[in-house]
Protein backbone atom coordinates (compact mmCIF):
# COMPACT_ATOMS: atom_id res chain seq x y z
CA UNK A 1 0.00 0.00 0.00
CA UNK A 2 1.21 3.50 -0.87
CA UNK A 3 0.21 6.47 1.32
CA UNK A 4 -0.11 9.61 -0.82
CA UNK A 5 -2.45 12.63 -0.81
CA UNK A 6 -6.20 12.33 -1.06
CA UNK A 7 -7.54 15.19 -3.20
CA UNK A 8 -11.04 14.13 -4.23
CA UNK A 9 -12.97 11.67 -2.07
CA UNK A 10 -14.22 8.36 -3.36
CA UNK A 11 -12.88 4.89 -4.09
CA UNK A 12 -11.82 3.75 -7.56
CA UNK A 13 -11.17 0.08 -8.39
CA UNK A 14 -10.03 -0.78 -11.91
CA UNK A 15 -7.27 -1.25 -14.47
CA UNK A 16 -4.74 1.55 -14.98
CA UNK A 17 -4.34 3.56 -18.14
CA UNK A 18 -1.01 5.41 -18.02
CA UNK A 19 -0.99 8.66 -20.00
CA UNK A 20 2.39 9.28 -21.66
CA UNK A 21 4.31 12.25 -20.30
CA UNK A 22 4.93 14.87 -22.95
CA UNK A 23 8.12 16.80 -22.25
CA UNK A 24 9.05 19.45 -24.79
CA UNK A 25 12.69 19.30 -25.88
CA UNK A 26 13.34 22.14 -28.32
CA UNK A 27 16.61 23.09 -30.02
CA UNK A 28 17.80 26.64 -29.33
CA UNK A 29 16.61 27.79 -32.74
CA UNK A 30 17.75 31.26 -33.84
CA UNK A 31 16.01 33.42 -36.44
CA UNK A 32 17.18 36.12 -38.79
CA UNK A 33 16.38 39.70 -37.83
CA UNK A 34 14.33 39.96 -41.02
CA UNK A 35 12.01 37.23 -39.71
CA UNK A 36 11.08 38.98 -36.46
CA UNK A 37 7.71 40.16 -37.79
CA UNK A 38 6.93 36.64 -39.00
CA UNK A 39 7.69 35.16 -35.56
CA UNK A 40 5.46 37.70 -33.86
CA UNK A 41 2.67 36.86 -36.31
CA UNK A 42 3.12 33.14 -35.50
CA UNK A 43 2.98 33.94 -31.78
CA UNK A 44 -0.17 36.05 -32.08
CA UNK A 45 -1.91 33.43 -34.22
CA UNK A 46 -1.01 30.74 -31.69
CA UNK A 47 -2.41 32.90 -28.88
CA UNK A 48 -5.60 33.51 -30.85
CA UNK A 49 -6.16 29.81 -31.52
CA UNK A 50 -5.31 28.90 -27.94
CA UNK A 51 -7.82 31.41 -26.54
CA UNK A 52 -10.48 30.09 -28.90
CA UNK A 53 -9.90 26.53 -27.73
CA UNK A 54 -9.93 27.54 -24.07
CA UNK A 55 -13.20 29.43 -24.57
CA UNK A 56 -14.70 26.30 -26.12
CA UNK A 57 -13.52 24.16 -23.18
CA UNK A 58 -15.00 26.70 -20.77
CA UNK A 59 -18.34 26.43 -22.56
CA UNK A 60 -18.24 22.61 -22.42
CA UNK A 61 -17.41 22.59 -18.73
CA UNK A 62 -20.11 25.16 -17.99
CA UNK A 63 -22.68 22.80 -19.51
CA UNK A 64 -21.25 19.81 -17.63
CA UNK A 65 -20.85 21.10 -14.06
CA UNK A 66 -21.68 24.81 -14.04
CA UNK A 67 -20.05 28.24 -14.06
CA UNK A 68 -18.27 27.71 -10.73
CA UNK A 69 -15.75 25.27 -12.20
CA UNK A 70 -15.76 26.59 -15.77
CA UNK A 71 -14.39 29.91 -14.48
CA UNK A 72 -11.09 28.07 -13.94
CA UNK A 73 -10.49 28.60 -17.65
CA UNK A 74 -10.90 32.35 -17.19
CA UNK A 75 -7.56 32.16 -15.38
CA UNK A 76 -6.05 30.40 -18.41
CA UNK A 77 -7.25 33.11 -20.77
CA UNK A 78 -5.95 35.72 -18.32
CA UNK A 79 -2.47 34.17 -18.56
CA UNK A 80 -2.49 34.60 -22.34
CA UNK A 81 -3.59 38.21 -21.85
CA UNK A 82 -1.17 38.90 -19.00
CA UNK A 83 1.32 41.58 -20.14
CA UNK A 84 4.04 40.18 -17.84
CA UNK A 85 3.85 36.71 -19.43
CA UNK A 86 3.55 38.01 -23.00
CA UNK A 87 6.27 40.64 -22.55
CA UNK A 88 8.63 37.90 -21.40
CA UNK A 89 7.97 35.92 -24.60
CA UNK A 90 8.16 38.94 -26.88
CA UNK A 91 11.37 40.11 -25.21
CA UNK A 92 13.09 36.77 -25.83
CA UNK A 93 12.09 36.85 -29.50
CA UNK A 94 13.12 40.47 -30.03
CA UNK A 95 16.33 40.60 -27.98
CA UNK A 96 17.68 37.10 -28.46
CA UNK A 97 16.36 36.36 -31.97
CA UNK A 98 14.79 33.08 -30.92
CA UNK A 99 11.91 31.27 -32.60
CA UNK A 100 8.47 31.81 -31.06
CA UNK A 101 8.20 28.25 -29.71
CA UNK A 102 11.64 28.50 -28.06
CA UNK A 103 10.66 31.82 -26.47
CA UNK A 104 7.39 30.35 -25.17
CA UNK A 105 9.21 27.32 -23.71
CA UNK A 106 11.78 29.54 -21.96
CA UNK A 107 9.07 31.81 -20.56
CA UNK A 108 7.11 28.80 -19.25
CA UNK A 109 10.21 27.40 -17.58
CA UNK A 110 11.03 30.78 -16.03
CA UNK A 111 7.61 31.34 -14.47
CA UNK A 112 7.13 27.71 -13.42
CA UNK A 113 10.48 27.75 -11.62
CA UNK A 114 9.63 31.06 -9.95
CA UNK A 115 6.27 29.81 -8.65
CA UNK A 116 7.65 26.43 -7.58
CA UNK A 117 10.12 28.17 -5.27
CA UNK A 118 7.26 29.68 -3.25
CA UNK A 119 5.97 27.89 -0.16
CA UNK A 120 2.37 28.90 -0.87
CA UNK A 121 0.43 25.95 -2.31
CA UNK A 122 -1.93 28.22 -4.23
CA UNK A 123 0.96 29.86 -6.07
CA UNK A 124 2.65 26.51 -6.73
CA UNK A 125 -0.53 25.33 -8.42
CA UNK A 126 -0.61 28.41 -10.63
CA UNK A 127 2.62 27.04 -12.09
CA UNK A 128 0.56 24.10 -13.35
CA UNK A 129 -1.85 26.51 -15.05
CA UNK A 130 1.02 28.34 -16.76
CA UNK A 131 2.44 25.03 -17.95
CA UNK A 132 -0.97 23.96 -19.23
CA UNK A 133 -1.53 27.21 -21.14
CA UNK A 134 2.04 27.24 -22.42
CA UNK A 135 1.82 23.69 -23.72
CA UNK A 136 -1.36 24.54 -25.58
CA UNK A 137 0.39 27.50 -27.19
CA UNK A 138 3.39 25.31 -28.07
CA UNK A 139 1.07 22.75 -29.64
CA UNK A 140 -0.18 25.36 -32.10
CA UNK A 141 3.29 26.77 -32.81
CA UNK A 142 4.71 23.31 -33.50
CA UNK A 143 1.63 21.96 -35.28
CA UNK A 144 1.41 18.81 -33.17
CA UNK A 145 -1.73 17.08 -31.82
CA UNK A 146 -2.64 16.66 -28.20
CA UNK A 147 -2.27 13.27 -26.56
CA UNK A 148 -5.69 11.67 -26.79
CA UNK A 149 -7.22 9.84 -23.87
CA UNK A 150 -8.89 6.48 -24.53
CA UNK A 151 -12.55 6.67 -25.47
CA UNK A 152 -13.81 3.36 -26.80
CA UNK A 153 -12.68 1.19 -23.91
CA UNK A 154 -13.66 -0.16 -20.53
CA UNK A 155 -13.65 2.24 -17.55
CA UNK A 156 -10.14 2.82 -16.24
CA UNK A 157 -8.10 4.53 -13.52
CA UNK A 158 -6.12 7.27 -15.23
CA UNK A 159 -2.46 7.53 -14.22
CA UNK A 160 -0.64 10.71 -15.22
CA UNK A 161 2.40 12.60 -14.04
CA UNK A 162 0.60 15.94 -13.58
CA UNK A 163 -3.05 16.40 -14.47
CA UNK A 164 -4.04 19.67 -16.07
CA UNK A 165 -7.52 21.19 -16.43
CA UNK A 166 -7.20 20.92 -20.22
CA UNK A 167 -6.72 17.16 -19.98
CA UNK A 168 -9.50 16.74 -17.46
CA UNK A 169 -12.08 18.58 -19.56
CA UNK A 170 -11.62 16.03 -22.37
CA UNK A 171 -12.27 13.03 -20.14
CA UNK A 172 -15.52 11.15 -20.35
CA UNK A 173 -16.44 10.90 -16.64
CA UNK A 174 -18.35 7.67 -17.16
CA UNK A 175 -15.11 6.01 -18.31
CA UNK A 176 -12.81 7.43 -15.62
CA UNK A 177 -13.14 5.50 -12.39
CA UNK A 178 -10.45 7.55 -10.68
CA UNK A 179 -7.20 9.43 -11.23
CA UNK A 180 -3.71 8.93 -9.81
CA UNK A 181 -1.02 11.59 -10.34
CA UNK A 182 2.70 11.47 -9.70
CA UNK A 183 2.79 15.06 -8.44
CA UNK A 184 0.30 17.78 -7.53
CA UNK A 185 -1.73 19.02 -4.58
CA UNK A 186 -5.38 19.15 -3.46
CA UNK A 187 -5.46 22.93 -4.09
CA UNK A 188 -4.84 22.60 -7.84
CA UNK A 189 -7.45 23.57 -10.41
CA UNK A 190 -7.44 19.97 -11.65
CA UNK A 191 -8.27 18.78 -8.13
CA UNK A 192 -11.10 21.31 -7.89
CA UNK A 193 -12.51 20.05 -11.19
CA UNK A 194 -12.12 16.40 -10.17
CA UNK A 195 -14.18 17.10 -7.06
CA UNK A 196 -16.81 18.83 -9.19
CA UNK A 197 -17.02 15.77 -11.46
CA UNK A 198 -17.03 13.44 -8.45
CA UNK A 199 -13.90 11.59 -9.63
CA UNK A 200 -11.71 10.06 -6.88
CA UNK A 201 -8.20 11.55 -7.03
CA UNK A 202 -4.94 10.48 -5.37
CA UNK A 203 -1.93 12.76 -5.85
CA UNK A 204 1.80 12.76 -5.17
CA UNK A 205 2.66 9.05 -5.49
CA UNK A 206 5.91 9.45 -7.45
CA UNK A 207 8.33 9.36 -4.51
CA UNK A 208 6.54 6.35 -2.99
CA UNK A 209 6.69 4.04 -6.02
CA UNK A 210 9.16 1.16 -6.06
CA UNK A 211 8.40 0.47 -9.73
CA UNK A 212 6.43 2.43 -12.37
CA UNK A 213 2.71 1.82 -12.75
CA UNK A 214 1.98 0.33 -16.19
CA UNK A 215 -1.19 0.25 -18.24
CA UNK A 216 -3.25 -2.75 -17.21
CA UNK A 217 -2.20 -2.85 -13.55
CA UNK A 218 -5.13 -3.34 -11.20
CA UNK A 219 -5.40 -0.32 -8.89
CA UNK A 220 -7.41 0.66 -5.84
CA UNK A 221 -7.30 4.44 -5.27
CA UNK A 222 -8.93 5.95 -2.17
CA UNK A 223 -9.27 9.69 -2.80
CA UNK A 224 -10.34 10.30 0.79
CA UNK A 225 -7.39 8.74 2.59
CA UNK A 226 -4.83 9.03 -0.23
CA UNK A 227 -4.14 5.28 -0.15
CA UNK A 228 -3.16 3.49 -3.36
CA UNK A 229 -2.91 -0.27 -3.90
CA UNK A 230 -1.17 -1.73 -6.96
CA UNK A 231 -2.17 -5.30 -7.91
CA UNK A 232 -3.98 -5.88 -4.59
CA UNK A 233 -4.91 -9.37 -3.42
CA UNK A 234 -8.54 -10.59 -3.73
CA UNK A 235 -9.24 -9.97 -0.03
CA UNK A 236 -8.22 -6.30 -0.32
CA UNK A 237 -10.36 -5.87 -3.45
CA UNK A 238 -13.36 -7.36 -1.64
CA UNK A 239 -12.75 -5.08 1.35
CA UNK A 240 -12.68 -1.96 -0.83
CA UNK A 241 -15.72 -2.96 -2.87
CA UNK A 242 -17.61 -2.92 0.41
CA UNK A 243 -16.04 0.39 1.48
CA UNK A 244 -16.98 1.95 -1.85
CA UNK A 245 -20.63 0.95 -1.41
CA UNK A 246 -20.56 2.31 2.13
CA UNK A 247 -19.00 5.59 0.96
CA UNK A 248 -21.68 6.12 -1.72
CA UNK A 249 -24.41 5.53 0.86
CA UNK A 250 -22.76 8.02 3.24
CA UNK A 251 -22.59 10.68 0.53
CA UNK A 252 -26.28 10.27 -0.16
CA UNK A 253 -27.03 10.70 3.53
CA UNK A 254 -24.80 13.79 3.80
CA UNK A 255 -26.62 15.50 0.95
CA UNK A 256 -29.84 15.13 2.92
CA UNK A 257 -28.39 17.34 5.69
CA UNK A 258 -27.95 20.52 3.63
CA UNK A 259 -31.21 22.18 4.65
CA UNK A 260 -31.09 21.12 8.31
CA UNK A 261 -30.08 23.61 11.02
CA UNK A 262 -26.59 23.22 12.49
CA UNK A 263 -27.41 22.39 16.10
CA UNK A 264 -26.30 19.83 18.65
CA UNK A 265 -28.60 17.09 19.95
CA UNK A 266 -29.36 19.30 22.96
CA UNK A 267 -30.20 22.33 20.81
CA UNK A 268 -27.00 24.43 20.90
CA UNK A 269 -26.35 26.14 17.53
CA UNK A 270 -22.96 26.28 15.83
CA UNK A 271 -22.67 28.43 12.72
CA UNK A 272 -20.88 26.64 9.86
CA UNK A 273 -19.39 29.20 7.50
CA UNK A 274 -17.07 28.85 4.52
CA UNK A 275 -13.48 29.73 3.72
CA UNK A 276 -13.26 31.19 0.22
CA UNK A 277 -10.66 32.89 -1.94
CA UNK A 278 -13.01 34.19 -4.65
CA UNK A 279 -16.67 34.66 -5.41
CA UNK A 280 -16.58 31.62 -7.71
CA UNK A 281 -15.94 29.37 -4.67
CA UNK A 282 -18.99 30.73 -2.88
CA UNK A 283 -21.58 28.77 -4.86
CA UNK A 284 -20.14 25.36 -3.93
CA UNK A 285 -20.06 26.41 -0.28
CA UNK A 286 -23.71 27.48 -0.31
CA UNK A 287 -24.70 24.23 -2.02
CA UNK A 288 -23.04 22.42 0.90
CA UNK A 289 -25.13 24.40 3.39
CA UNK A 290 -22.71 27.16 4.38
CA UNK A 291 -24.36 29.72 6.66
CA UNK A 292 -22.12 32.53 5.50
CA UNK A 293 -18.44 33.18 4.84
CA UNK A 294 -16.19 33.15 7.87
CA UNK A 295 -13.04 33.93 5.91
CA UNK A 296 -12.72 35.69 2.56
CA UNK A 297 -8.99 35.54 1.70
CA UNK A 298 -8.68 38.79 -0.24
CA UNK A 299 -4.98 38.39 -1.11
CA UNK A 300 -5.97 36.31 -4.12
CA UNK A 301 -7.59 39.42 -5.61
CA UNK A 302 -4.08 40.87 -5.66
CA UNK A 303 -2.35 37.85 -7.20
CA UNK A 304 -2.43 36.56 -10.78
CA UNK A 305 -2.48 40.15 -12.10
CA UNK A 306 -0.02 42.87 -13.07
CA UNK A 307 -1.12 45.70 -10.74
CA UNK A 308 -2.88 46.41 -7.44
CA UNK A 309 -6.67 46.09 -7.79
CA UNK A 310 -8.51 49.39 -7.75
CA UNK A 311 -11.16 50.34 -5.22
CA UNK A 312 -13.85 49.80 -7.83
CA UNK A 313 -12.55 46.35 -8.77
CA UNK A 314 -12.52 45.26 -5.14
CA UNK A 315 -15.91 46.82 -4.41
CA UNK A 316 -17.53 44.84 -7.24
CA UNK A 317 -16.12 41.55 -5.91
CA UNK A 318 -17.11 42.19 -2.28
CA UNK A 319 -20.56 43.45 -3.30
CA UNK A 320 -21.19 40.38 -5.48
CA UNK A 321 -20.34 38.09 -2.55
CA UNK A 322 -22.50 40.09 -0.11
CA UNK A 323 -25.49 40.09 -2.44
CA UNK A 324 -25.18 36.36 -3.15
CA UNK A 325 -25.14 35.65 0.59
CA UNK A 326 -28.46 37.48 0.93
CA UNK A 327 -28.04 38.61 4.52
CA UNK A 328 -25.71 35.84 5.69
CA UNK A 329 -22.41 37.11 7.18
CA UNK A 330 -19.37 37.84 4.99
CA UNK A 331 -16.13 38.21 6.97
CA UNK A 332 -13.56 39.91 4.74
CA UNK A 333 -9.96 39.50 5.86
CA UNK A 334 -7.83 42.45 4.80
CA UNK A 335 -4.76 41.86 2.67
CA UNK A 336 -2.59 39.06 4.04
CA UNK A 337 0.41 39.41 1.76
CA UNK A 338 4.08 38.71 2.50
CA UNK A 339 5.80 35.62 3.86
CA UNK A 340 5.27 33.01 1.16
CA UNK A 341 2.67 35.14 -0.70
CA UNK A 342 4.38 37.57 -3.02
CA UNK A 343 3.20 39.90 -5.79
CA UNK A 344 4.92 39.88 -9.20
CA UNK A 345 4.43 43.61 -9.58
CA UNK A 346 5.55 44.74 -6.11
CA UNK A 347 9.04 44.08 -4.82
CA UNK A 348 8.99 43.09 -1.18
CA UNK A 349 12.19 43.63 0.84
CA UNK A 350 14.67 40.78 1.19
CA UNK A 351 14.21 39.20 4.61
CA UNK A 352 16.02 36.42 6.45
CA UNK A 353 12.73 35.26 7.97
CA UNK A 354 9.79 36.61 5.95
CA UNK A 355 7.16 34.75 8.02
CA UNK A 356 8.17 36.91 10.96
CA UNK A 357 8.63 40.00 8.85
CA UNK A 358 6.91 42.53 6.61
CA UNK A 359 3.53 40.91 6.03
CA UNK A 360 -0.22 41.01 6.66
CA UNK A 361 -1.36 43.90 8.91
CA UNK A 362 2.25 45.13 9.11
CA UNK A 363 2.29 45.66 5.35
CA UNK A 364 -1.13 47.35 5.42
CA UNK A 365 -0.17 49.75 8.21
CA UNK A 366 3.02 50.63 6.36
CA UNK A 367 1.18 51.13 3.04
CA UNK A 368 -1.88 52.91 4.40
CA UNK A 369 -2.68 54.25 0.94
CA UNK A 370 -3.32 50.71 -0.30
CA UNK A 371 -4.97 49.71 2.98
CA UNK A 372 -7.44 52.60 2.78
CA UNK A 373 -8.40 51.66 -0.78
CA UNK A 374 -9.33 48.18 0.40
CA UNK A 375 -11.21 49.45 3.46
CA UNK A 376 -13.20 51.90 1.35
CA UNK A 377 -14.21 49.06 -0.98
CA UNK A 378 -15.30 46.88 1.95
CA UNK A 379 -17.26 49.70 3.59
CA UNK A 380 -19.10 50.37 0.33
CA UNK A 381 -19.90 46.68 -0.15
CA UNK A 382 -21.20 46.53 3.43
CA UNK A 383 -24.20 48.57 2.28
CA UNK A 384 -25.33 45.43 0.42
CA UNK A 385 -25.15 42.82 3.18
CA UNK A 386 -23.80 41.67 6.52
CA UNK A 387 -20.14 42.46 5.80
CA UNK A 388 -17.52 42.36 8.56
CA UNK A 389 -13.83 43.35 8.53
CA UNK A 390 -11.06 41.19 9.95
CA UNK A 391 -7.41 42.17 10.43
CA UNK A 392 -4.75 39.42 10.07
CA UNK A 393 -1.65 38.69 12.20
CA UNK A 394 -2.57 41.05 15.03
CA UNK A 395 -0.10 40.97 17.95
CA UNK A 396 -0.98 44.10 19.93
CA UNK A 397 -3.68 46.56 20.93
CA UNK A 398 -1.72 49.32 19.17
CA UNK A 399 -2.09 47.57 15.79
CA UNK A 400 -5.86 47.27 16.21
CA UNK A 401 -6.21 50.93 17.11
CA UNK A 402 -4.01 52.04 14.23
CA UNK A 403 -5.98 49.90 11.76
CA UNK A 404 -9.28 51.23 13.10
CA UNK A 405 -7.87 54.75 12.73
CA UNK A 406 -7.38 54.16 9.00
CA UNK A 407 -10.90 52.70 8.87
CA UNK A 408 -12.33 55.88 10.41
CA UNK A 409 -10.44 58.00 7.86
CA UNK A 410 -11.98 55.91 5.07
CA UNK A 411 -15.45 56.46 6.53
CA UNK A 412 -14.96 60.22 6.71
CA UNK A 413 -13.73 60.36 3.12
CA UNK A 414 -16.69 58.35 1.80
CA UNK A 415 -19.12 60.53 3.74
CA UNK A 416 -17.51 63.72 2.40
CA UNK A 417 -17.72 62.35 -1.15
CA UNK A 418 -21.36 61.36 -0.76
CA UNK A 419 -20.67 57.69 -1.48
CA UNK A 420 -22.97 55.12 0.13
CA UNK A 421 -21.37 52.92 2.79
CA UNK A 422 -22.18 51.25 6.10
CA UNK A 423 -20.72 53.05 9.12
CA UNK A 424 -21.22 50.37 11.79
CA UNK A 425 -19.28 47.52 10.15
CA UNK A 426 -18.09 45.09 12.86
CA UNK A 427 -14.33 44.67 13.09
CA UNK A 428 -12.48 41.61 14.33
CA UNK A 429 -9.02 40.11 14.38
CA UNK A 430 -7.23 36.89 13.57
CA UNK A 431 -5.74 35.18 16.60
CA UNK A 432 -2.74 33.43 15.07
CA UNK A 433 0.33 34.44 17.09
CA UNK A 434 1.04 33.62 20.75
CA UNK A 435 1.26 37.33 21.62
CA UNK A 436 -2.38 37.79 20.65
CA UNK A 437 -3.39 34.91 22.92
CA UNK A 438 -1.38 36.35 25.82
CA UNK A 439 -3.24 39.67 25.58
CA UNK A 440 -6.53 38.25 24.32
CA UNK A 441 -8.40 39.82 27.25
CA UNK A 442 -7.14 43.26 26.20
CA UNK A 443 -7.80 42.68 22.51
CA UNK A 444 -11.35 41.53 23.27
CA UNK A 445 -12.12 45.04 24.52
CA UNK A 446 -11.14 46.53 21.14
CA UNK A 447 -13.03 44.35 18.63
CA UNK A 448 -16.35 42.68 17.90
CA UNK A 449 -15.07 39.16 17.29
CA UNK A 450 -12.08 36.81 17.27
CA UNK A 451 -11.25 34.30 14.57
CA UNK A 452 -8.59 31.77 15.57
CA UNK A 453 -6.37 30.87 12.63
CA UNK A 454 -5.10 27.51 13.81
CA UNK A 455 -2.71 26.93 10.90
CA UNK A 456 -0.41 29.80 11.86
CA UNK A 457 -1.15 29.53 15.58
CA UNK A 458 0.16 25.95 15.61
CA UNK A 459 3.17 26.98 13.52
CA UNK A 460 4.13 29.93 15.71
CA UNK A 461 3.34 28.25 19.03
CA UNK A 462 5.49 25.21 18.27
CA UNK A 463 8.13 27.08 16.20
CA UNK A 464 7.57 24.56 13.40
CA UNK A 465 7.53 25.37 9.70
CA UNK A 466 4.94 22.91 8.44
CA UNK A 467 6.35 23.17 4.90
CA UNK A 468 9.73 21.89 6.13
CA UNK A 469 9.84 18.16 5.38
CA UNK A 470 12.50 17.55 8.03
CA UNK A 471 10.33 18.76 10.90
CA UNK A 472 6.83 18.52 9.42
CA UNK A 473 6.01 15.69 11.85
CA UNK A 474 6.37 18.19 14.70
CA UNK A 475 3.48 20.27 13.35
CA UNK A 476 0.88 18.99 15.82
CA UNK A 477 -2.48 20.79 16.21
CA UNK A 478 -3.36 18.57 19.21
CA UNK A 479 -0.23 19.53 21.16
CA UNK A 480 -1.27 20.47 24.74
CA UNK A 481 0.29 23.92 24.27
CA UNK A 482 -1.96 24.57 21.27
CA UNK A 483 -5.02 23.32 23.16
CA UNK A 484 -4.25 25.73 26.00
CA UNK A 485 -3.84 28.58 23.51
CA UNK A 486 -7.27 27.82 22.08
CA UNK A 487 -8.80 27.69 25.55
CA UNK A 488 -7.26 30.99 26.63
CA UNK A 489 -8.38 32.87 23.52
CA UNK A 490 -11.90 31.44 23.67
CA UNK A 491 -12.22 32.22 27.38
CA UNK A 492 -11.22 35.86 26.81
CA UNK A 493 -13.80 36.25 24.04
CA UNK A 494 -16.57 34.53 26.01
CA UNK A 495 -15.86 36.60 29.11
CA UNK A 496 -16.16 39.80 27.06
CA UNK A 497 -19.27 38.55 25.26
CA UNK A 498 -17.89 38.66 21.71
CA UNK A 499 -18.14 35.82 19.21
CA UNK A 500 -15.18 33.52 18.60
CA UNK A 501 -14.64 31.33 15.56
CA UNK A 502 -12.02 28.91 14.25
CA UNK A 503 -11.06 29.18 10.59
CA UNK A 504 -7.96 26.99 10.25
CA UNK A 505 -7.76 23.37 9.17
CA UNK A 506 -8.63 22.23 12.69
CA UNK A 507 -12.17 23.53 12.09
CA UNK A 508 -12.72 20.78 9.51
CA UNK A 509 -11.39 17.96 11.69
CA UNK A 510 -14.40 16.13 13.15
CA UNK A 511 -12.24 14.87 16.04
CA UNK A 512 -11.72 18.47 17.17
CA UNK A 513 -15.41 19.43 16.99
CA UNK A 514 -16.39 18.46 20.58
CA UNK A 515 -13.34 20.27 21.97
CA UNK A 516 -14.16 23.45 20.06
CA UNK A 517 -17.81 23.27 21.09
CA UNK A 518 -16.82 22.74 24.71
CA UNK A 519 -14.52 25.77 24.62
CA UNK A 520 -17.44 27.98 23.57
CA UNK A 521 -16.55 28.42 19.90
CA UNK A 522 -19.65 29.81 18.18
CA UNK A 523 -18.59 29.70 14.51
CA UNK A 524 -16.51 27.33 12.39
CA UNK A 525 -15.29 28.41 8.98
CA UNK A 526 -14.43 25.51 6.69
CA UNK A 527 -13.79 24.41 3.14
CA UNK A 528 -16.94 23.49 1.22
CA UNK A 529 -16.02 19.80 1.29
CA UNK A 530 -15.78 19.75 5.12
CA UNK A 531 -19.13 21.40 5.94
CA UNK A 532 -21.46 18.40 5.68
CA UNK A 533 -19.18 15.86 7.46
CA UNK A 534 -18.81 18.34 10.35
CA UNK A 535 -22.55 19.00 10.38
CA UNK A 536 -23.29 15.28 10.58
CA UNK A 537 -20.95 14.98 13.56
CA UNK A 538 -22.55 18.05 15.16
CA UNK A 539 -26.04 16.54 14.89
CA UNK A 540 -24.82 13.48 16.83
CA UNK A 541 -23.16 15.52 19.58
CA UNK A 542 -24.43 16.90 22.90
CA UNK A 543 -22.94 20.25 23.91
CA UNK A 544 -23.18 19.33 27.60
CA UNK A 545 -20.90 16.35 26.98
CA UNK A 546 -18.46 18.61 25.15
CA UNK A 547 -18.18 21.01 28.08
CA UNK A 548 -17.34 18.09 30.35
CA UNK A 549 -14.79 16.84 27.82
CA UNK A 550 -12.75 20.06 27.90
CA UNK A 551 -11.33 19.50 31.38
CA UNK A 552 -10.34 15.98 30.43
CA UNK A 553 -8.48 17.25 27.36
CA UNK A 554 -6.76 20.07 29.24
CA UNK A 555 -5.41 17.52 31.71
CA UNK A 556 -3.62 15.61 28.93
CA UNK A 557 0.18 15.82 28.88
CA UNK A 558 0.86 14.74 25.28
CA UNK A 559 -0.69 15.10 21.84
CA UNK A 560 -1.19 11.34 21.74
CA UNK A 561 -3.27 11.53 24.92
CA UNK A 562 -5.36 14.37 23.47
CA UNK A 563 -5.98 12.40 20.27
CA UNK A 564 -6.91 9.33 22.27
CA UNK A 565 -9.51 11.21 24.33
CA UNK A 566 -11.02 12.90 21.28
CA UNK A 567 -11.08 9.76 19.16
CA UNK A 568 -12.81 7.83 21.94
CA UNK A 569 -15.43 10.59 22.22
CA UNK A 570 -15.90 10.60 18.44
CA UNK A 571 -16.33 6.81 18.34
CA UNK A 572 -19.09 7.11 20.94
CA UNK A 573 -20.99 9.80 19.02
CA UNK A 574 -20.75 7.82 15.75
CA UNK A 575 -22.99 5.14 17.23
CA UNK A 576 -25.82 7.62 17.77
CA UNK A 577 -28.66 8.32 15.37
CA UNK A 578 -28.66 12.03 14.71
CA UNK A 579 -31.78 14.09 15.14
CA UNK A 580 -32.62 17.78 15.19
CA UNK A 581 -33.73 19.19 18.52
CA UNK A 582 -35.33 22.56 19.29
CA UNK A 583 -32.75 25.26 19.93
CA UNK A 584 -31.96 26.03 23.55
Amino acid sequence: MIQALGASAGIAIGKAFVLPNWEWELPDQKIDVADLAKEFDRLYEGVRRSKSEIAQMKSELDEAVGAQESSIFDAHIAILEDPVFMNEIQGIIQRQYKAAEVAVKEAIDHFVTMFDLLDDEYMKERAVDIKDVGNRLLKHLLGVPEIDLPEDTQPFVLVVRELTPSQLIHLRPELVLGIVTMVGSPTSHAAIMARAFGIPLVMGVESKLEAPIVTGDLLIADGGTGQLYIEPDPETVELYVGRRQQYLAQQEQLRSLVALPSVTMDGVPLQLGANISSVKELEASLESGAEGVGLFRTEFLYMDRSHFPSEEEQFEVYRAAAERLNGKPLVVRTLDIGGDKQLDYYEMPEEDNPFLGYRAIRFSLHRKDLFKIQLRAILRAAAYGDVQIMYPLIASVEEVREANGVLEEAKRELAAEGIAYRADVPTGIMIEVPAAVAVADLLAEEVSFFSIGTNDLVQFTLAVDRMNENIGHLYEPFHPAVIRMLAQAAEAANRRGISVSVCGELAGDVRALPLLLGLGITVLSLSAQAILPVKECLLRTRAADCRALVQQVLACRTAAEVRGVLEAFHAETESRNWQVQPRA
